[in-house]
């Protein structure tokens, strides 16, 4: 790593593009401290996989890419929040709908990208494909939904003059690309997985290959690539939380590896946010444990009433904001009685309601929530 040249900057008449240096070669990791952080990094992921056997993972992912959809977004400028999220359009004020969109956008394709594993590689298509959901229909509909970019783009600035970065010249994307797909599945220069998804994160961030939403399908190729190498066995790992915590480092570690070729300090930076992140998924699922003893015992003082109550708890833990005619439909029970149950609900403070209407009332699991939002403003 300490003879790596990031690449050099062309000059393109009245601007200077970057071009990178090619991925697809053979590495040696030599930096012990980057080894020691290597080995801390894999030790919590570890912990972190582990819930995949103990708990019903398949409840909880919703919540996971909620939350990473809501901060990958909010790096690029858009301000919808996890309840926001989990409502429906027209229950969103007209002002924050393209927002709202844009959010329900990446979870639907961290959904479809995650299935789409299954019958692809980590590849340019799966990228692009990925890229098209996320732009389908919002701001960046106009700017080449699933096909990478035919025309200059940058970084910074009003115009390419005062960039604070310009990536390499169109020209040469499908090039770059496709060296980032062969290193990204090469089993001849072994390197450790995590090592190798920051190099395929920080490549991919600096060609920059679409014209819009590079950086949320390249935090969420982090994702895709953990579970594709089956470092983990679900979707529950995510980086944006910490990128957007450090949001400065995070954009600085990223131009040192580019201008000074100090790609050590990217690695110890993206090692730091998976162990962080990692530790802070393992005690999210020690809370959601505790939280489901403190609700089993709260719900059966409800007796005739504990059976609708855990079909109740059991679908808020996919869809933490429920109305009373939703509860009507999973309980198969009468208007009144739903509101009763409801009622009881929000005596055991399980239920809180959030729309401050006399009708079309809603409520939210607030503490399971909570446990989601720690990081959150």
């Amino acid at each position: 790593m300490n003879n790596y040249k990031s690449g050099e900057y062309l000059n393109q008449g009245y601007y200077k593009s970057f071009q990178p240096s090619e991925i697809n070669r053979s590495w040696q990791l030599d930096n012990m401290e980057i080894i020691q952080m290597l080995s801390k990094a894999d030790r919590q992921l570890g912990r972190l996989d582990m819930y995949s056997n103990y708990v019903n993972i398949d409840l909880y992912i919703r919540m996971h890419i909620a939350k990473e959809a809501t901060q990958s977004s909010k790096i690029e400028g858009t301000q919808t929040n996890m309840e926001e999220a989990f409502l429906r359009k027209e229950e969103i004020g007209i002002e924050k709908r393209d927002d709202w969109e844009e959010v329900q956008n990446y979870i639907s394709a961290m959904n479809e990208a995650v299935k789409l594993l299954h019958s692809l590689p980590f590849s340019s298509r799966l990228i692009k494909q990925t890229h098209k959901i996320l732009l389908q229909g919002v701001r960046g509909k106009n700017k080449l939904p699933g096909e990478y970019r035919s025309s200059q783009n940058w970084i910074g600035g009003a115009t390419l003059n005062d960039a604070a970065f310009v990536p390499p010249v169109h020209t040469s994307i499908n090039d770059l690309m496709s060296d980032l797909e062969k290193f990204a599945n090469d089993e001849i220069n072994p390197l450790p997985d995590l090592i190798k998804i920051a190099i395929i994160h920080y490549q991919f961030e600096t060609i920059h290959p679409f014209l819009d939403g590079n950086g949320r399908v390249g935090r969420l190729l982090i994702t895709l690539y953990l579970v594709n190498k089956r470092l983990l066995k679900q979707p529950i790992l995510y980086l944006s939380d910490f990128f957007e915590n450090h949001r400065q480092l995070y954009y600085d570690n990223l131009m040192q590896a580019r201008t000074n070729n100090n790609i050590n300090q990217w690695l110890k930076f993206f090692l730091t946010g998976v162990i962080e992140t990692a530790k802070k998924g393992v005690a999210t699922f020690d809370g959601i444990l505790q939280l489901q003893k403190q609700l089993e015992s709260k719900v059966q003082t409800l007796r005739n009433r504990s059976g609708d109550a855990k079909i109740i708890i059991d679908y808020l833990y996919t869809q933490p904001i429920i109305d009373i005619s939703k509860v009507e439909v999973l309980i198969g029970k009468s208007n009144v009685t739903s509101y009763k149950l409801i009622s009881d609900l929000e005596k055991l403070e399980i239920l809180t309601e959030i729309s401050g209407a006399q009708r079309n009332r809603l409520f939210v699991f607030k503490d399971y929530l909570a446990l989601f939002k720690t990081d959150q403003s």
